[in-house]
This record gives structure tokens, sequence and C-alpha cells, in this order.
């Protein structure tokens, strides 16, 4: 039990804090429908990452450099991509910037639950490892990850949604793409230096978040004024 809590845990505490950050919150029915897309994009990617290594592996490129830039990133952040804009764009309730984070978060974790699921019950032996030890490193570094690359493609679904349409659905999926290949690719290598990407992108993202709280709150005010 401990286990499974260490595994799932730390993705429904990341979204709890962007839901409950919002002044405006999301309707629990949607923040769950989202999140329960992004798990079940989990399924599509393993079988399309599986069949493109099967396709990279009479190559000469570097093991490293096919899962992390040709294979992971791509395709879990595309697939990622197609849910807020073929669902989230269409959503009434995707009415202010602050919200591109929110979902963006919540489709990005739903996947990592998933994901950790995976890593933690079926290859901890893989990495030499007990299943709870794997749960406890990851919810440190893989699922904040996670949550980096969809508040980083959210950023930039926001911007396309409600600022600017010009380059930012193409950086919606660039960024996420090049933040989580360069994450996986120093995992395999030099994982301090994957910790470090975390860690800094983190508090980029969190000053920007903490903006978009205090224009949201400004506008507030502005609209009580109103009326």
């Amino acid at each position: 039990m401990t286990t499974l809590l260490i595994t799932i845990l730390p993705s429904l505490l990341i979204v709890a804090f962007f839901v409950k950050s919002d002044r405006f919150p999301e309707p629990s029915s949607q923040i769950i429908k989202i999140f329960m897309f992004g798990f079940f994009l989990c399924i599509p990617a393993f079988l399309i990452n599986t069949e493109l290594s099967y396709i990279y592996a009479n190559t000469d490129i570097d093991e490293a450099l096919i899962s992390s830039f040709l294979s992971a990133a791509p395709v879990e952040e595309v697939l990622k991509f197609t849910v807020l804009y073929s669902l989230v764009y269409k959503m009434k309730d995707f009415n202010e910037p602050i919200d591109g984070i929110v979902y963006g978060v919540t489709v990005s974790l739903g996947f990592a639950t998933l994901e950790n699921i995976y890593y933690v019950y079926f290859l901890s032996d893989y990495f030499d490892t007990t299943s709870q030890s794997l749960a406890l490193l990851r919810s440190f570094s893989a699922i904040p990850a996670h949550g980096i690359f969809g508040a980083t493609m959210g950023y930039f679904f926001m911007k396309y949604a409600f600022i600017k349409k010009e380059n930012n659905l193409a950086l919606c999926m660039i960024v996420p793409i090049l933040l989580h290949g360069a994450y996986n690719y120093f995992a395999y290598n030099f994982f301090i230096i994957a910790l470090l990407i975390v860690i800094i992108s983190w508090i980029v993202l969190i000053r920007a978040f903490s903006r978009l709280k205090k224009s949201q709150k400004r506008k507030r005010k502005e609209y009580e004024k109103k009326i």
C-alpha cells in the first residue's frame, strides 16, 4: 500500500496544487476527465515507442539519443498536445490564461501516473532496485519533470489561445519536447544534470504562474468594481 501511495500521490498532489491555486477553479469533472485522458494516453505511447525501438534497432545512432529525442519525448508530448488542442481548447471552462497551465499539468501528470505504475511494478528488477525505492526516486525526478513538461506546454498553449496565435502553437510542442528529451538524455548519463533541469524549470514555472495569479487577482478586482 505504501508503494502504491508513493507511486500515485506525487502526481495527484501537484495537480491539486495548481487546481487549488486557481482563484476560479476548474470543475472537478473536467480535471478528472483530462487527467484520465492523459492516463490512458500512456498506452498508445507505449505501443508507438515500442514500434520505434524496432525501427531504430539497426541504426548506429546512440541509444540514449534515440530514446530521448527520437521516440519518447516527441511521441509523448505530441499525444499530450492532442488532448489540449482537440478537447481543452473547445471547453467553455477554458476561459482564462491560467487555465492553460492547469490543464497542461493535469494531462501530463495523468500520463505520468500510469507510466509511473508501469515503471515501479514492472521495471524495478531492470533497474536493480526495489519497487518502493524506484517509486521514491521517481517522485522527486520523473514526476516533477512531467509536471514541468505539461506546464510548459500549457503556458504556450495559453499564449496561443488568449494572447497571440503566431508561433505559440509550434512552441507548445517544440519546447516541451526539447525539455523532455534533455531530461531523458541526462537521466541516462548525468542524473544530477537531469535534476538540475527539473529544479531550474520549476523555479521559472513558479515565477510565471505567480505572475498569472497576480494578473487574475487584478482583473477580478476590476470586475468587482464595475459591479
